[in-house]
């Protein structure tokens, strides 16, 4: 009688823990009428989510966009899931974040000058700079003003955060999808920040793609993105050389530090004289340049740490330091096409940009430039250069010379040609060889 007991209990007990498994957690009955009216509007949206680690842990429509919104009629009510949402579960994921690069996307964009006179379709549209730039701002449809937001250390850090729903898609907020390497490639691709392209041609970026076509085993060694700039899924992304791939203080190298001044000078951080400028200032608030020999070596250190995981120290340093000076290459290349252009300004040859002291360019303020020669320069520095010390820190040879090293100098042979014909030394050339898209002839 006890056996049969005992049995008969166990059974009931296997019974319930199958349906109970078998069964996800009902959500709250505050998220009832979202989900009947959403599977019928929106099925998608209510598939992701049922799919999502917030459907078991009933952390619903409401938890991230509010109960406000109840029909057709109060749509505007829905409230946006910024970072701060996440944060109500999220805090530490997102308080590091909030230390980093991605938390500073609108900020960014706003030490570009020439963004106060593009065409604020180009600039804040869905399909323009704010798609990456200003992602999380409601209304993007406005001007990005900073007075609307409060400033760099207020409301553009709030609205121009990069939302977690850039990675973590919604509405399934996938952890896995955030750990791929495509998922960042949706903002890091492009002519003048290509990073994607870089990974994927490095050996690092192959061997991934191996391993996600199981051509190499799912427990193989393989660093993704994630890997070297969130070690350990800490949120606080930040690179070593920052935005431009310039910092401070000045190398103490004379070469490189005259070079490093002059790609400064017409990057408008140092005037004429070599002195800080209001937009020194701005960048610096924004984080987006290291200042201090301190920063930049914090940073060079976590990555050789992370790099040592799979190399020697003593490899994972000279990779680096071969980066540092690819890019000592690039702004001896960049300094001296920079210098060329400041004589025609000095001399009259090309009009001076209004607002411009002694003669130096102002690179970041071209839109459109009003020469070709000025958009040799531009693109010389936006995108060639950048490739350049990018490819080389992401180990794609293929970037860092072929498509930047050597496109640099390709341009530095056409500024300075262009110059001559400028001031009449040269005639120009009879038969006109392929140029870059979106480029006209000489006059």
């Amino acid at each position: 009688m006890g056996r049969y007991w005992l049995l008969s209990t166990c059974l009931i007990m296997v019974c319930f823990g199958i349906t109970f498994a078998q069964q996800a957690p009902a959500p709250p009955a505050d998220n009832t009428a979202c989900i009947d009216c959403h599977t019928k509007l929106n099925p998608a949206v209510v598939s992701d989510w049922k799919q999502s680690k917030h459907s078991q842990v009933n952390v619903g429509c409401v938890s991230c966009h509010g109960g406000d919104h109840t029909s057709a009629a109060d749509v505007g009510n829905v409230k946006i899931a910024r970072p701060e949402v996440c944060a109500q579960c999220h805090q530490a994921q997102v308080e590091q974040s909030r230390r980093g690069m991605h938390a500073r996307a609108l900020a960014t964009m706003r030490t570009q000058p020439n963004l106060h006179w593009r065409a604020m379709a180009q600039a804040v549209s869905e399909q323009g700079c704010a798609t990456c730039h200003g992602i999380g701002y409601p209304k993007n449809s406005e001007e990005v003003l900073f007075s609307k937001f409060g400033g760099v250390e207020s409301g553009a850090q709030l609205w121009g955060a990069a939302a977690c729903s850039a990675c973590h898609s919604r509405h399934r907020f996938s952890l896995e999808e955030a750990r791929q390497p495509q998922a960042c490639k949706f903002c890091h691709s492009g002519p003048d920040a290509d990073q994607w392209g870089m990974y994927a041609s490095s050996k690092h970026g192959i061997l991934n793609d191996l391993k996600q076509h199981k051509a190499l085993p799912a427990d193989a060694a393989v660093p993704t993105c994630q890997t070297c700039h969130m070690p350990g899924g800490d949120h606080e992304v930040i690179a070593g050389w920052g935005h431009w791939g310039v910092r401070f203080p000045l190398p103490s190298d004379p070469e490189w530090a005259a070079d490093r001044s002059d790609v400064m000078r017409a990057l408008n951080l140092l005037d004429p004289e070599g002195q800080p400028t209001y937009l020194t200032s701005t960048v610096k608030s924004t984080g987006v340049v290291r200042f201090t020999e301190a920063e930049w070596q914090q940073q060079r250190d976590k990555m050789v740490k992370v790099c040592s995981q799979c190399h020697s120290q003593d490899f994972a340093t000279k990779q680096l330091q071969s980066g540092d000076d690819t890019l000592r290459k690039a702004d001896h290349l960049m300094a001296e096409a920079i210098r060329v252009m400041a004589e025609l300004y000095k001399d009259g040859v090309v009009e001076k940009p209004a607002g411009r002291g002694p003669a130096f360019p102002w690179i970041t303020s071209f839109d459109p430039p009003p020469t070709t020669i000025e958009l040799d320069l531009q693109n010389m520095f936006l995108v060639y250069r950048a490739r350049t010390f990018q490819g080389s820190f992401h180990n794609s040879p293929d970037y860092a010379f072929a498509k930047g090293l050597a496109e640099m100098q390709r341009s530095l042979i056409e500024i300075k040609d262009l110059a001559a014909q400028l001031r009449g030394h040269r005639p120009p050339p009879k038969a006109a060889g392929p140029r870059k898209a979106g480029t006209a002839k000489p006059k």
